[in-house]
């Protein structure tokens, strides 16, 4: 892939009105309370979509130890965040939805019904590569998908993990396909499929007809946290019979909703090569202000980071780590900047990330 590796989805970004109280409710819902940085500083580098001038923001990002990408909450600090004006309907043009992985699907699904927080949109169904599926719905209106993928990387005794993918919907699947197959290397099609379907229906305008691409990668992750992170799937969605909406419309990123899905990455510059040459350049990098050599802080990590847009304007964004904190209260980090890109970090190391857990309530 052109001297760049991705090595699994990072996180997905959550705009949210209240971070606290929707962490506690992500730690209790999906066990995504291992703190890995929280930031409370201003967002100078996303001018295109915060409105062409820096905002104030506070952001965390958790993860669950059993493996799979982390959340990213996200809230504005001093500018009231901006509700969506619509109910999103499936097929709607943005990320619908958040995959959650899970080991034994029937289980988690049976542990969820018993949890009075979790709103559990109906039944186990079928999904397009034959295996269990189920959706919940957060006091948020954010939508989660739980998956089968059965990766583990710390076993905790929990049926599930954290986030395998997403839903997003696409305006022509033919065109985002070179953005999530060829840069992202989800180059195994697992189902593609046009109807209506049964484990849809729970959804709203869940019983029109759609094409429905699911994609993961045909060869194994690489890179420092590919062991963490595990395997990913997209699913593009395509509206057929209305004109979909597009869920970020007149609002900025970082307002309610799934603002982004991000990739971990090694060579930035090689995949800012590929990008451009593929047609997707960068549209916010932060080695234009703070270049390549020096990394952006982020509070207690640090990194080069960067996005592009998909063909409707859904937002990648892309992450090479160079710090984060590895033990907070010895003051311990991992510097990440020397060393083979391709080679994981041994398991034992990453397990000390543990020791950033929190307690709901206790943020």
């Amino acid at each position: 892939m052109e001297n760049y590796i991705i090595s699994g989805v990072q996180q997905i970004g959550i705009g949210v009105e209240d971070l606290k109280t929707s962490w506690n409710y992500y730690i209790n819902a999906f066990q995504m309370d291992v703190r890995i940085l929280e930031d409370d500083t201003v967002a100078e580098l996303m001018l295109p979509y915060t409105g062409n001038k820096p905002q104030k923001r506070h952001a965390a990002i958790a993860i669950n130890m059993q493996g799979g990408g982390g959340f990213e909450i996200w809230q504005y600090s001093q500018r009231k965040p901006q509700q969506i004006g619509f109910e999103i309907q499936f097929g709607d043009i943005g990320i619908f939805a958040a995959k959650i992985k899970s080991r034994d699907v029937k289980k988690t699904y049976e542990l969820f019904a018993k949890k009075p927080e979790v709103n559990i949109l109906g039944q186990l169904a079928e999904s397009i590569d034959k295996q269990l599926t189920f959706f919940v719905k957060d006091p948020f209106g954010n939508i989660f998908q739980v998956v089968h993928d059965e990766s583990i990387f710390v076993d905790e005794h929990r049926t599930s993990g954290g986030a395998a993918g997403a839903i997003i919907g696409v305006s022509d699947i033919e065109k985002a396909l070179p953005v999530y197959r060829d840069i992202l290397g989800h180059d195994k099609v697992l189902a593609d499929t046009t109807g209506i379907f049964e484990d849809l229906k729970v959804l709203p305008s869940g019983d029109q007809h759609f094409r429905r691409v699911l994609l993961t990668h045909s060869t194994t992750r690489k890179g420092k946290f590919s062991k963490l992170f595990g395997n990913s799937y997209i699913e593009l969605v395509q509206a057929i019979d209305r004109q979909p909406k597009k869920i970020y419309e007149g609002r900025f990123w970082g307002d309610p909703g799934f603002i982004h899905l991000c990739f971990d990455v090694g060579n930035m510059e090689g995949l800012k090569n590929s990008c451009a040459e593929k047609g997707f350049s960068f549209t916010v990098d932060s080695s234009v202000k703070h270049n390549a050599v020096n990394s952006f802080d982020m509070g207690e990590a640090a990194g080069h980071f960067s996005y592009i847009e998909d063909p409707d304007g859904n937002l990648i964004e892309f992450v090479e780590t160079h710090k984060i904190p590895l033990i907070k209260k010895l003051g311990i980090s991992l510097n990440l900047r020397k060393g083979n890109i391709e080679k994981p970090l041994p398991t034992w190391m990453l397990k000390f990330l543990k020791m950033g857990r929190v307690k709901a309530g206790k943020l």
